[in-house]
């Protein structure tokens, strides 16, 4: 997501909200070389992609059913088309941020809702899948050499990138409020749900700068939120555990990663709203990223399409519990965060 003030600080969102998870389930680490290969290819047979195969717990393993759309497939640069693979960028180096993109349970497959959906894509497109892991700055230095074609890794649609790349959208950049299950209290997308509540947030983020304008709103009106930082996501969690703040609020798919891992434990957590990391005026967009002019925006949008409109799509969501994610429909360049925001 990060636009020099979004993106990192999602990243660094997500980490912080699932870091004590991930430690609990071994899947904490990315190793390799910035720009190293992490297995080619998870289908179990052809025709098949195996969704959440070493998740750890992030995902539900699925088995979808994709076969190579010729007509789609017929769209892509002769160049690439003829090569047969696809070279996915993915920027979770170092630390990985599940459930998006981490090092799996088999301590070398780079797994994750990106990682899988990239092997989605390809199959559509009737190209062999290699998912190149490197640090974030670098999958745009990937993608800028030719190193690889097109990155799967949570990159938020915005103005300021179409300067240099081309946009697939394929899924909603959210943010949510995390609740304890029991807590019957929702967002329903109106701020001033906030009034009396006490909220967690991380210093330095999207989500901060949101629920600050917030509160300056409700200070206006005579109303308070209180706003509690902590130094780690353990500790945002046992206050929320605890009684001593009402809501954390951070990147959605972090949320639903840590909602899943404590589904059956006395601190379960559930989502109670989502909102737009591009704020009140426009939908944040994370979307397949090429290279300007590459060709390639056109195919991807295609090949989504044909995933969403045949059920395959749903199902790769409903995997990551990330349903509350999805788009209608993956378009080619869509207004993305303004310059003024960027």
């Amino acid at each position: 997501m990060r636009t020099h003030f979004t993106r990192r600080s999602l990243i660094r969102g997500i980490t912080a909200a699932t870091a004590v998870a991930s430690l609990a389930t071994g899947l904490a680490a990315c190793g390799g070389n910035s720009d190293a290969a992490t297995t080619t290819d998870t289908a179990a047979k052809s025709g098949e992609v195996v969704i959440g195969q070493v998740s750890n717990g992030a995902a539900k393993q699925t088995t979808i059913k994709v076969s190579e759309v010729k007509s789609i497939s017929a769209e892509l640069p002769a160049a690439l088309k003829k090569s047969g693979k696809l070279e996915i960028g993915i920027g979770a180096l170092p630390a990985g941020f599940p459930p998006l993109a981490y090092v799996g349970s088999d301590q070398k497959t780079l797994t994750g809702a990106e990682p899988d959906f990239g092997r989605l894509v390809a199959a559509v497109l009737g190209l062999k899948p290699e998912v190149k892991n490197s640090t974030w700055e670098n999958l745009f230095v990937g993608i800028d050499s030719g190193k690889v074609d097109v990155a799967f890794s949570n990159v938020t649609d915005t103005e300021e990138r179409k300067k240099k790349y081309e946009f697939a959208s394929y899924r909603q950049d959210n943010l949510a409020f995390a609740v304890p299950k029991k807590n019957t209290w929702n967002f329903d997308g109106d701020y001033e749900n906030l009034a009396g509540k006490t909220v967690s947030v991380s210093s330095g983020t999207n989500q901060e700068k949101i629920l600050l304008e917030w509160k300056a709103k409700l200070a206006k009106e005579g109303k308070k939120l209180t706003v509690k930082y902590f130094q780690d996501s353990n500790s945002v969690y046992l206050a929320l555990s605890s009684g001593k703040i009402d809501a954390y609020f951070g990147p959605n798919p972090g949320i639903a990663y840590h909602n899943r891992q404590t589904a059956n434990t006395p601190n379960a957590t559930r989502t109670a709203g989502t909102y737009s990391g591009a704020g009140a005026n426009l939908q944040g967009l994370i979307a397949a990223t090429a290279k300007k002019d590459s060709g390639l925006a056109e195919p991807l949008a295609d090949a989504i399409n044909h995933l969403i409109e045949n059920g395959q799509y749903a199902e790769w969501l409903k995997a990551y519990n990330l349903s509350n994610e999805a788009v209608a429909k993956s378009e080619v360049n869509p207004p993305g965060l303004p310059l003024d925001n960027s």
